[in-house]
């Protein structure tokens, strides 16, 4: 029913926003991968609600308690089911929206689907169950650096504040020097007064991440249906409010480029391209150069200004966001857009590994 995502890394996640834990179950994972918690927690710091002054202020420690799967520190090839508790969620903040849909979230469409909604912080639609797939994410990263391959993303644009360099000439060290992930300090400081300034509005804002794997040997994704980018596409739209996602062709409209102009040559018989343009994946299987894609994020719905809307009979009424909410999502989201990536990439390749003799 759409809660789990992989082929033989797998993860399913349950849980609501408001209910008393979110949780998950990792089935695939081989044995013997010696676990680093801190790593697992510190993945998780990075998403969690009340971190900076341009966070939402809900207070959670996000502490990760796993089941089984793990012993003496080393994965068993068992699933390893996990939990998060909620500590802090106040459901009278939703108490007014009981009876009524909220503009551009699932209020609406899970009431229609189901004949039954958590109208509770959005209940499974809300964006907190993303904590179990840092989990995931942080475990499938630990497999793959086993193996070289190494994944970082970064917040590439806030609103019309957008990094105009390639990743390529960043310091990539820099991305959490500053609350909103940007490694460009100067176009961070930016971004950070946009964001306070839609705030104080009562508003929310928009934005985009870059992500990139470097490592990722020739071979990996099944084609036809399958393709690596077509995975990781659909993983990354998966995120609450991702709208957008593409996929190489840094700084480039590839739609209005001719071929001549984009075409990556290759130079030798490792298969090395003069560009990388292909963003590491040709054909729908990794090439063996960087992997990078950019996920756009939509303005969080939750507005707290008055806008109008329908209640359940169909009545037209108004409505103004109460509680604590994000006026810009896209910091936090950093390490869900990481995880997303790991977990395509450990599954893909765990698949690669059967399909030679």
């Amino acid at each position: 029913m759409g809660n789990t995502i992989g082929k033989i890394f797998k993860l399913t996640t349950f849980g609501e926003s408001h209910g008393k834990a979110i949780g998950g179950i990792i089935d695939g994972c081989p044995a013997g991968l010696k676990v680093d918690f801190d790593l697992i927690q510190a993945q998780l710091d990075k998403r969690k609600p009340g971190q900076s002054e341009i966070t939402t202020q809900r207070k959670e420690s996000d502490t990760v308690e796993f089941l089984s799967g793990i012993f003496e520190g080393k994965t068993t090839g068992t699933p390893i089911g996990f939990i998060i508790k909620n500590e802090d969620a106040k459901s009278k903040d939703y108490s007014h929206i009981k009876e009524v849909y909220r503009p551009s979230h699932a209020d609406f469409t899970y009431q229609e689907k189901y004949g039954i909604r958590d109208y509770r912080g959005g209940g499974r639609s809300s964006a907190r169950e993303t904590a179990c797939r840092v989990v995931a994410g942080a475990v499938a990263q630990q497999l793959l650096q086993r193996i070289g391959v190494k994944i970082a993303a970064y917040v590439s644009a806030v609103a019309s504040m957008r990094i105009k360099k390639s990743y390529k000439d960043l310091d990539l060290s820099l991305i959490d020097s500053n609350i909103v992930r940007c490694p460009d300090t100067e176009i961070a400081n930016k971004m950070i007064v946009e964001i306070q300034k839609i705030q104080k509005d009562g508003d929310t804002i928009g934005g985009e991440i870059t992500a990139l794997a470097t490592g990722v040997p020739v071979g990996w994704g099944e084609p036809v249906f399958d393709k690596l980018h077509a995975d990781l596409g659909k993983v990354m739209l998966s995120i609450n409010a991702v709208h957008g996602f593409k996929y190489g062709f840094e700084r480039i409209d590839i739609s209005s480029s001719k071929g001549s102009e984009v075409n990556d040559i290759i130079i030798d018989s490792n298969g090395t391209t003069k560009t990388n343009f292909s963003g590491g994946i040709q054909g729908g299987i990794s090439n063996g150069n960087d992997i990078y894609c950019e996920v756009a994020f939509k303005p969080v719905a939750t507005l707290m200004q008055k806008q109008n809307t329908i209640d359940a009979a169909g009545n037209k009424v108004e409505i103004k966001g109460k509680g604590r909410h994000d006026a810009c999502v896209v910091p936090r989201a950093v390490p869900i857009v990481e995880s997303m990536m790991a977990l395509t990439l450990v599954d893909h390749y765990l698949r690669s590994r059967v399909n030679k003799i």
